[in-house]
């Protein structure tokens, strides 16, 4: 059975390319979700790929995922300081969840230094810009066991 991953994306990155650019970048979202899409296939695996302002439909996916997806990766964006519900729903998850922020929260200004996703998160990538969705994804797939056999070992497996 294919692995299918929810990749969870919070408020303000719809404007990813446009907004910040000094801090997240000159790639958009759509760029983002196409470069996803593409990694998907090599790791065959099914990717849905979401974003919203809104913190209730957020929550929905989140719990949608409860029964339709193996794994989460997010980026919960500004939902990553405050927002409890998406907390809550995300503590509801059973399987991998991977926190993803594209600039290293932890070099950031007092409000965007601490996630309280982070608590919940099997683990968290920051830093890595836009390349963070790749590893992410492979990170999810790879803690679900299901990295395709036709890929290097390095990858597969890593340090053994």
């Amino acid at each position: 059975m294919t692995s299918r991953l929810f990749v969870l994306n919070g408020p303000n990155l719809n404007l990813l390319g446009e907004r910040e650019p000094e801090i997240y970048g000159a790639i958009t979202l759509a760029a983002v979700e196409e470069s996803c899409q593409a990694y998907a296939e090599l790791l065959d695996v099914e990717i849905e790929f979401f974003q919203s302002n809104h913190e209730g439909a957020m929550v929905d996916r989140i719990q949608d995922a409860r029964h339709q997806a193996d794994a989460i990766v997010i980026n919960p964006a500004g939902f990553s300081f405050h927002s409890i519900p998406v907390l809550d729903a995300l503590k509801m998850f059973e399987g991998p969840i991977i926190e993803l922020h594209i600039s290293n929260i932890h070099a950031r200004d007092e409000l965007h230094r601490h996630s309280i996703m982070s608590g919940v998160a099997t683990a968290v990538i920051c830093g890595l810009g836009t390349y963070g969705y790749i590893t992410a994804m492979q990170a999810a797939v790879q803690m679900l066991g299901a990295i395709p056999d036709t890929l290097p070992d390095p990858i597969r497996i890593g340090p053994a």
